[in-house]
């Protein structure tokens, strides 16, 4: 999975800009995209050396001739030395701990992702939740748990 071509190049682009990234989801790769951002609810175009801004956190790509199927990129709030849950930058987690790599490609951990899905789980949610919980580590689950726990407003 991680040797398809069309990764490889996502990653040598943006290795090669020097962009912090790491793969969340879904993802194809094809010339002539079309990119828009969400900009308050709604897409828009997303045009050439516009410079983003928080709080835009959200790109689609979408391939012109409609032979891929489209891409979704999540920006993260960051400093040098941590990942920031933009819902709540108290939750933070160490990069090297946040970013993990695997055959060369960097992905958002499991419990980072999880946490991101539990604000409004839905069935498919439910289910990521239900496979990946097993394969965390105990430091993972203790930190998804307890970043959940802060996102949660004490019980009356």
């Amino acid at each position: 999975m991680w040797r398809d071509e069309r990764l490889s190049s996502v990653h040598e682009i943006l290795t090669t800009a020097g962009i912090p990234w790491a793969v969340a989801g879904g993802w194809a790769l094809a010339s002539d995209w079309r990119c828009e951002v969400s900009d308050n609810g709604a897409l828009r175009p997303w045009h050439a050396g516009e410079r983003l801004s928080l709080p835009i956190h959200e790109i689609h790509a979408r391939a012109v001739s409609g032979a891929h199927p489209p891409l979704e990129l999540l920006l993260n709030e960051r400093d040098d030395t941590a990942w920031i849950y933009r819902r709540n930058p108290a939750i933070r987690r160490d990069l090297d701990r946040a970013i993990l790599v695997c055959d060369g490609i960097p992905f958002l951990a499991p419990e980072i992702v999880l946490l991101y899905k539990s604000k409004a789980p839905r069935p498919t949610d439910e289910a990521d939740f239900r496979v990946a919980l097993p394969a965390l580590t105990t430091e993972q689950r203790d930190s998804l748990r307890l970043a959940i726990a802060e996102m949660r407003p004490d019980p009356v």
